[in-house]
């Protein structure tokens, strides 16, 4: 069961003074099917620059990718990989996704995927690995940051507890060494 988040929305009063416009449990929730990882989304933008002005309650249904020019912040927690049979079809198709993973990659890890984003991630709480897509990878721990610029990647959690990821993921170009072997 994924953990509820709260969480905090800022903006102004028509005389400019700051305020909190929403507060609440978030209630856009994916308990990922085929993974069994909680993804809940918090906020979503469909622009760039962000348009400040809003007041509207911008969290959507759960979507893999950022919209062309927005961004997504959610909070990801990944179960360890001893209590998952995983189903990469079932899963990308709930969330949505359409950079699921070709076979090629799912034989390195069933999760092995990119976006076209640059996503900023921060390990909260538990532990896991981060994959890379030519077998490289690294322990992710507790005040961990990951600068992932649209590569291939897989979370691996060889632990036994849940791993706790926030990420904000801004739309961005596919790397050109992709395009060109595209």
């Amino acid at each position: 069961m994924t953990k509820k988040i709260r969480g905090i929305v800022t903006g102004h009063h028509p005389d400019g003074t700051s305020t909190i416009l929403f507060e609440s449990d978030a209630t856009e929730v994916l308990e990922v099917p085929g993974w069994g990882a909680g993804i809940t989304e918090l906020w979503s933008t469909d622009e760039s620059p962000v348009d400040l002005n809003s007041t509207a309650d911008r969290v959507r249904p759960m979507s893999h990718d950022p919209r062309p020019n927005g961004s997504l912040f959610r909070v990801v927690e990944v179960p360890p990989e001893s209590e998952v049979k995983f189903d990469t079809d079932t899963a990308f198709a709930a969330m949505g996704s359409h950079n699921r993973p070709e076979n090629a990659r799912r034989a390195q890890h069933p999760t092995m995927q990119r976006t076209d984003s640059l996503d900023h991630v921060l390990v909260a709480q538990g532990e896991m690995f981060m994959v890379m897509g030519d077998g490289s990878e690294t322990l992710l721990t507790p005040g961990d940051c990951v600068v992932q610029q649209g590569t291939d990647h897989a979370w691996a959690n060889r632990g036994t507890e849940p791993c706790v990821i926030f990420a904000v993921l801004p739309d961005a170009s596919k790397p050109t060494v992709l395009a060109q072997s595209a």
